[in-house]
């Protein structure tokens, strides 16, 4: 489905559900939002589900803020919403 992207903003993007809190840290009935597709891999390749939780992430704005994301999000809005960048996990996800 074309939407909007809650975190870069792109339109009209496909865009999938993203449990703001991870559904096996009990988000399963929790809010959702939709992000496009690299923007949800980008969270799931910076962040643990545990990190999502301890680092407070558990809303947008937060997510938008957050340091280790915001370089990303900047770039990523300047993109066509066609851009479906290559997203490598980073070495803290991969040791967890």
């Amino acid at each position: 489905m074309n939407q909007r992207c809650a975190l870069c903003g792109r339109e009209p993007v496909e865009t999938t559900v993203h449990h703001l809190t991870p559904k096996e840290m009990g988000g399963t009935h929790m809010p959702t939002a939709d992000l496009c597709i690299p923007c949800h891999k980008q969270i799931h390749s910076l962040y643990t589900n545990r990190d999502i939780i301890t680092l407070g992430l558990t809303e947008i704005q937060a997510l938008r803020k957050d340091e280790r994301i915001a370089p990303y999000i900047r770039w990523i809005r300047k993109q066509p919403a066609t851009t479906i960048p290559r997203v490598r996990k980073s070495h803290h996800v991969r040791k967890s």
